[in-house]
């Protein structure tokens, strides 16, 4: 089936989850995981797959909620420089992108119910906030997106509680390793949404949405994300001193992709130029993830 521009709508449905903000979703849960205390050989993989399951059905509903929240409000505008966004060009309704949030939310609950009964019901708890805030991020009459909350949000729960709540569903305890790790990784989720944001800077400011950029400005946006990039490498270093092992260290070496970014996000103008840095800094999310977690579980196996 295909939707009014001939598009198949598979595609569109893909398009509105919005593939390059996935990585935010799955860098927590593999460093999470790599920084269990128990050796890789015992870490329960269908404990990992329903932890990245439920991660990545957050950030898929975070995204139609966001499409769904935005295009009802008319703050998504053809003069919008981001990627369209499937219920304001009309490719989708309002109804259908409510009910896709809808059931990417139950995925979500799906197997974080499974995990509960497999770990815990206390997750429970951490689910049932997980999924008010996706939904607060853009929906209600005050969502905290537009009061220039969002990055705190997405450190919170795409940084400290991803990451330690991977290592949580392996260890059935928190680890200091997992907390330290997730600072890095929850700061490069943050600048994701401080690029993201940076862009539409100029549209956001005509239809009334506050963001965290908007509040800043252009200038000091830009340097936050620079300093975002600055701070998540500093930081390895004390992950290394925690896991007493250089090899969480070797997450440095993703640096090269980033670094076109931050001298974009400092030099291009607002609007579509800002595109590729956001490309950039998601595979640089997905690539500190992993060579973080590689890092992680040499560093493990060395101590054991």
């Amino acid at each position: 089936m295909s939707t009014t521009d001939g598009a198949p709508r598979a595609h569109i449905w893909v398009e509105a989850a919005r593939p390059r903000t996935l990585p935010a979703a799955v860098a927590p849960v593999l460093v999470g995981t790599a920084a269990a205390a128990r050796p890789a050989a015992e870490l329960s993989w269908v404990r990992f797959a329903l932890a990245l399951l439920v991660s990545l059905s957050l950030q898929v509903a975070v995204n139609y909620a966001n499409d769904w929240f935005d295009g009802v409000k008319g703050i998504d505008t053809p003069q919008r420089a981001g990627p369209r966004r499937a219920v304001a060009a009309g490719l989708v309704t309002a109804g259908s992108m409510k009910r896709a949030t809808a059931t990417a939310l139950c995925v979500a609950a799906g197997a974080g119910l499974v995990l509960a009964i497999l770990v815990g019901w206390e997750l429970l708890a951490v689910g049932g906030v997980a999924i008010l805030a996706a939904l607060g991020y853009s929906g209600g009459a005050r969502p905290y997106a537009s009061r220039g909350l969002g990055e705190l949000s997405v450190f919170v729960f795409f940084g400290l509680v991803a990451t330690v709540g991977s290592q949580y569903v392996q260890d059935e305890r928190i680890g200091a390793l997992a907390m330290a790790a997730a600072v890095p990784v929850g700061l490069i989720a943050v600048a994701l949404l401080v690029v993201n944001n940076l862009r539409d800077i100029p549209t956001d400011e005509q239809t009334g949405k506050r963001t965290l950029a908007v509040r800043l400005g252009a200038h000091r946006t830009r340097r936050l994300f620079a300093l975002l990039v600055t701070v998540a490498l500093a930081w390895l270093a004390l992950v290394a001193l925690v896991a007493r092992s250089p090899w969480p260290l070797t997450a440095v070496a993703a640096a090269p992709i980033v670094i076109p970014a931050v001298r974009m996000v400092l030099r291009s103008p607002l609007g579509p130029g800002l595109v590729p840095a956001l490309e950039r800094t998601g595979r640089f999310h997905l690539a500190l993830g992993v060579l973080l977690a590689v890092g992680l579980v040499v560093a493990t196996g060395v101590r054991a």
